[in-house]
Protein backbone atom coordinates (compact mmCIF):
# COMPACT_ATOMS: atom_id res chain seq x y z
CA UNK A 1 0.00 0.00 0.00
CA UNK A 2 1.80 3.40 -1.18
CA UNK A 3 2.14 6.29 0.96
CA UNK A 4 0.79 8.90 -0.38
CA UNK A 5 0.71 12.47 1.26
CA UNK A 6 -0.05 15.49 -0.46
CA UNK A 7 0.71 18.74 0.54
CA UNK A 8 -1.42 21.72 -0.68
CA UNK A 9 -2.63 25.62 0.38
CA UNK A 10 -6.17 25.58 0.03
CA UNK A 11 -6.56 29.15 -1.76
CA UNK A 12 -4.41 27.42 -4.93
CA UNK A 13 -6.44 26.05 -7.44
CA UNK A 14 -4.16 23.62 -9.18
CA UNK A 15 -3.94 22.00 -4.93
CA UNK A 16 -7.69 21.95 -5.29
CA UNK A 17 -7.79 20.13 -8.84
CA UNK A 18 -5.52 17.58 -7.09
CA UNK A 19 -6.94 17.38 -3.77
CA UNK A 20 -9.98 16.62 -5.98
CA UNK A 21 -8.47 14.02 -8.20
CA UNK A 22 -6.88 11.76 -5.39
CA UNK A 23 -9.68 12.06 -3.03
CA UNK A 24 -12.63 11.72 -5.69
CA UNK A 25 -11.00 9.23 -7.84
CA UNK A 26 -7.45 7.97 -6.71
CA UNK A 27 -8.81 6.98 -3.44
CA UNK A 28 -11.74 4.89 -3.59
CA UNK A 29 -10.25 2.78 -6.37
CA UNK A 30 -6.73 2.24 -5.29
CA UNK A 31 -5.32 0.77 -1.69
CA UNK A 32 -3.25 3.37 -0.89
CA UNK A 33 -2.89 5.85 2.40
CA UNK A 34 -3.62 9.28 1.51
CA UNK A 35 -2.95 12.09 4.09
CA UNK A 36 -3.92 15.27 3.13
CA UNK A 37 -1.40 17.86 5.10
CA UNK A 38 -0.60 22.09 4.37
CA UNK A 39 1.61 24.27 2.87
CA UNK A 40 1.54 27.69 2.32
CA UNK A 41 2.22 29.99 -0.15
CA UNK A 42 2.49 32.97 2.16
CA UNK A 43 5.91 31.39 3.33
CA UNK A 44 6.20 30.35 -0.10
CA UNK A 45 6.52 33.74 -1.35
CA UNK A 46 7.96 35.14 1.88
CA UNK A 47 10.98 38.01 0.51
CA UNK A 48 10.23 37.67 -3.54
CA UNK A 49 9.89 41.08 -4.69
CA UNK A 50 7.41 40.44 -7.46
CA UNK A 51 5.02 39.52 -4.62
CA UNK A 52 2.73 41.68 -1.87
CA UNK A 53 3.65 40.61 1.73
CA UNK A 54 0.51 38.79 3.02
CA UNK A 55 0.33 40.81 6.20
CA UNK A 56 -0.36 43.86 3.81
CA UNK A 57 -3.34 41.62 2.13
CA UNK A 58 -5.93 42.30 5.39
CA UNK A 59 -8.61 39.52 5.04
CA UNK A 60 -7.31 38.72 1.60
CA UNK A 61 -3.94 37.27 3.26
CA UNK A 62 -2.77 33.75 2.02
CA UNK A 63 -2.37 33.43 6.09
CA UNK A 64 -6.04 33.38 7.03
CA UNK A 65 -7.25 30.06 5.25
CA UNK A 66 -3.97 27.89 6.24
CA UNK A 67 -4.53 29.02 10.09
CA UNK A 68 -7.67 27.97 9.66
CA UNK A 69 -6.73 24.46 8.23
CA UNK A 70 -4.14 23.91 10.55
CA UNK A 71 -6.61 24.41 13.83
CA UNK A 72 -8.98 22.07 12.18
CA UNK A 73 -6.39 19.81 11.47
CA UNK A 74 -5.67 20.14 15.67
CA UNK A 75 -9.26 19.67 16.31
CA UNK A 76 -9.78 16.55 14.39
CA UNK A 77 -6.34 15.45 12.85
CA UNK A 78 -6.39 14.76 9.53
CA UNK A 79 -9.90 14.51 8.50
CA UNK A 80 -10.31 17.92 10.02
CA UNK A 81 -7.69 19.00 7.29
CA UNK A 82 -9.34 17.71 5.02
CA UNK A 83 -12.81 18.27 5.33
CA UNK A 84 -11.96 22.29 5.70
CA UNK A 85 -9.64 21.30 2.53
CA UNK A 86 -12.77 20.53 0.66
CA UNK A 87 -15.43 22.69 1.98
CA UNK A 88 -13.08 26.16 1.16
CA UNK A 89 -12.60 24.59 -2.14
CA UNK A 90 -15.91 23.97 -2.90
CA UNK A 91 -16.69 28.42 -2.10
CA UNK A 92 -13.82 29.82 -2.81
CA UNK A 93 -12.77 27.73 -6.43
CA UNK A 94 -16.23 25.93 -7.37
CA UNK A 95 -18.63 28.54 -6.25
CA UNK A 96 -16.25 31.60 -7.02
CA UNK A 97 -17.27 33.16 -3.92
CA UNK A 98 -15.64 36.45 -3.08
CA UNK A 99 -13.82 38.17 -0.26
CA UNK A 100 -11.47 35.30 0.54
CA UNK A 101 -13.16 36.21 3.90
CA UNK A 102 -16.77 34.91 2.80
CA UNK A 103 -15.55 31.87 1.46
CA UNK A 104 -13.96 31.43 4.73
CA UNK A 105 -16.75 31.62 6.42
CA UNK A 106 -19.02 29.82 4.58
CA UNK A 107 -16.76 26.79 4.24
CA UNK A 108 -16.45 26.87 8.43
CA UNK A 109 -20.17 26.80 8.78
CA UNK A 110 -20.12 23.52 6.05
CA UNK A 111 -18.19 21.63 8.49
CA UNK A 112 -20.02 22.88 11.54
CA UNK A 113 -16.50 24.38 13.25
CA UNK A 114 -17.77 28.46 12.96
CA UNK A 115 -15.53 29.32 16.01
CA UNK A 116 -12.88 28.60 14.25
CA UNK A 117 -12.63 31.81 11.86
CA UNK A 118 -10.87 33.68 14.72
CA UNK A 119 -7.83 31.37 14.09
CA UNK A 120 -7.41 32.93 10.72
CA UNK A 121 -5.86 35.98 12.11
CA UNK A 122 -4.06 34.35 15.33
CA UNK A 123 -0.23 33.95 14.61
CA UNK A 124 0.31 31.74 16.84
CA UNK A 125 -0.40 29.23 14.51
CA UNK A 126 2.18 30.47 11.81
CA UNK A 127 5.16 28.04 13.64
CA UNK A 128 2.98 24.98 12.74
CA UNK A 129 2.40 26.01 9.12
CA UNK A 130 6.34 26.48 8.74
CA UNK A 131 7.37 23.50 10.24
CA UNK A 132 4.50 21.36 8.13
CA UNK A 133 5.49 23.42 4.64
CA UNK A 134 9.20 22.79 5.55
CA UNK A 135 8.21 19.01 5.81
CA UNK A 136 6.39 18.98 2.26
CA UNK A 137 9.33 21.44 0.68
CA UNK A 138 12.14 20.33 1.69
CA UNK A 139 12.75 17.14 -0.04
CA UNK A 140 11.79 18.85 -3.36
CA UNK A 141 13.73 22.24 -3.00
CA UNK A 142 13.42 25.56 -3.38
CA UNK A 143 12.03 25.94 -7.14
CA UNK A 144 8.59 24.68 -6.19
CA UNK A 145 4.94 25.78 -5.61
CA UNK A 146 1.90 23.65 -4.66
CA UNK A 147 0.63 21.26 -4.42
CA UNK A 148 3.40 18.82 -3.54
CA UNK A 149 2.77 14.85 -3.62
CA UNK A 150 4.93 12.47 -1.73
CA UNK A 151 4.81 8.72 -2.67
CA UNK A 152 6.27 6.38 -0.36
CA UNK A 153 8.65 9.19 0.71
CA UNK A 154 9.65 10.55 -2.47
CA UNK A 155 8.73 13.97 -3.13
CA UNK A 156 7.47 15.64 -6.70
CA UNK A 157 6.50 18.99 -7.25
CA UNK A 158 2.60 18.59 -9.41
CA UNK A 159 0.85 17.01 -10.93
CA UNK A 160 0.00 20.42 -11.72
CA UNK A 161 -3.30 19.30 -13.44
CA UNK A 162 -6.04 21.91 -15.65
CA UNK A 163 -9.15 19.53 -15.25
CA UNK A 164 -9.19 17.18 -12.28
CA UNK A 165 -8.80 13.58 -14.87
CA UNK A 166 -11.55 11.16 -14.46
CA UNK A 167 -12.09 7.08 -14.07
CA UNK A 168 -9.06 4.97 -16.05
CA UNK A 169 -7.51 8.58 -17.00
CA UNK A 170 -7.20 9.52 -13.17
CA UNK A 171 -6.03 5.84 -12.40
CA UNK A 172 -2.86 5.44 -14.95
CA UNK A 173 -2.25 9.48 -13.69
CA UNK A 174 -1.73 7.99 -10.50
CA UNK A 175 0.15 4.73 -11.28
CA UNK A 176 2.44 6.67 -13.53
CA UNK A 177 3.15 8.66 -10.16
CA UNK A 178 4.09 5.72 -8.28
CA UNK A 179 6.20 3.87 -10.77
CA UNK A 180 8.14 7.24 -11.59
CA UNK A 181 8.58 7.24 -7.58
CA UNK A 182 10.16 4.10 -7.40
CA UNK A 183 12.38 4.93 -10.19
CA UNK A 184 15.61 6.44 -7.79
CA UNK A 185 16.98 8.42 -10.88
CA UNK A 186 14.19 10.02 -11.93
CA UNK A 187 14.28 13.98 -10.72
CA UNK A 188 11.95 16.01 -12.97
CA UNK A 189 9.04 15.67 -16.08
CA UNK A 190 7.95 18.98 -17.25
CA UNK A 191 6.11 20.93 -19.54
CA UNK A 192 4.75 24.34 -20.32
CA UNK A 193 1.24 25.05 -19.21
CA UNK A 194 -0.71 26.12 -22.82
CA UNK A 195 -4.24 25.88 -21.58
CA UNK A 196 -6.32 27.36 -19.35
CA UNK A 197 -7.84 25.75 -15.87
CA UNK A 198 -10.95 24.05 -15.55
CA UNK A 199 -12.32 24.11 -11.71
CA UNK A 200 -15.91 22.97 -12.70
CA UNK A 201 -15.20 19.75 -13.81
Amino acid sequence: MPRVDLFVDPVCPFAWITFRWLTEEVSPARDLDLRVRLMSLAVLNEGRPDHTPEHEKGDDSGWRPVRVATASGRERGEAGVRAFVRAFGERFHQERIRPRDAALRAALGDIGAPGLHACADDPTHDGAIRIEHAAGQEPVGDDVGTPVLHVDGVAFFGPVLGAVPRGQEALDAFDGAVLLARNPMFYELKRTRTGGIDLTS
